[in-house]
């Protein structure tokens, strides 16, 4: 699973599921978000070969958006994608064992419907990240 997520709020703005991760997955991906949501400012990843491959780079700097990687053991860099993933994990996909690839991007589909509309945060004042997509000024640009 990949999936992209705007801090301010933390909505997920768009995610898919594949066997592999691998580069044309991933910036096919990144262009979609684009495509559906203002380019962000910034563009935060990690290292991955995936994320650092030149057709990447080529639709962030093509959309003027700076790049920001986390750095070598910088796990905190990226942490709101990481729980993320571990709230995905622990709440639907352990608890709902998935039974194929269809199953497992309709449990994501589900979950993230949750996440972004029900789900509510204390430290962004209690409220599910649509409530808030798009309020402040680097968000909605």
């Amino acid at each position: 699973m990949n999936a992209i997520i705007d801090v301010y709020s933390r909505k997920i703005l768009n995610y898919s599921v594949s066997n592999s991760m691998d580069k044309e997955w991933c910036k096919e991906l990144l262009e979609d978000t684009i495509a559906r949501y203002v380019a962000p400012e910034i563009h935060n990843s990690d290292q991955g070969s995936q994320y650092t491959h030149t057709q990447y780079i080529d639709v962030l700097k093509n959309h003027e958006i700076q790049i920001s990687m986390d750095g070598k053991g910088r796990a905190l860099d990226n942490i709101y994608i990481e729980r993320f993933r571990k709230s995905i994990t622990y709440e639907k996909i352990y608890l709902n064992p998935p039974n194929g690839g269809l199953d497992l991007y309709q449990l994501v589909n589900e979950y993230s419907e949750f996440y972004n509309t029900k789900r509510r945060y204390i430290k962004i004042g209690k409220a599910p990240p649509n409530q808030l997509y798009g309020t402040n000024k680097i968000a909605s640009k």
